[in-house]
């Protein structure tokens, strides 16, 4: 199994990057995505949600409004486009993949991508 983000980097305030998580070696399709960020001496916050159909989308209210979650089945990839970004946006971003059983909770987890957000 594998989770490999990509996308991150150094951008402006008020500038936009678009994150990219391709999965391996499992059922994407059966999985919940989610976009995940820690920033240094905090704790990992939810960013943002998507059903396994793709059809329902959440997000952090910090984020509302300036992010947007995304997924394709065939591509086995999920991606968060990122917009209006502030320097509170900082953080190393992970994708989470999540599926529940009647008897297991099935995770993973990717390595990581930094976003900086600095002028």
């Amino acid at each position: 199994v594998q989770l490999v983000e990509s996308g991150g980097g150094l951008v402006q305030p008020g500038g936009s990057l678009r994150l990219s998580c391709a999965a391996s070696g499992f059922t994407f399709s059966s999985y919940a995505m989610s976009w995940y960020r820690q920033a240094p001496g905090k704790e990992r916050e939810l960013v943002a949600i998507i059903n396994s159909a793709g059809g329902r989308t959440n997000y952090a209210d910090s984020v509302k409004g300036r992010f947007t979650i995304s997924r394709d089945n065939a591509k086995y990839t999920v991606y968060l486009q990122m917009n209006s970004l502030k320097p509170e946006d900082t953080a190393v971003y992970f994708c989470n993949a999540k599926a529940l059983s009647l008897s297991n909770m099935y995770e993973y987890w990717g390595q990581g991508t930094q976003v900086t957000v600095s002028s």
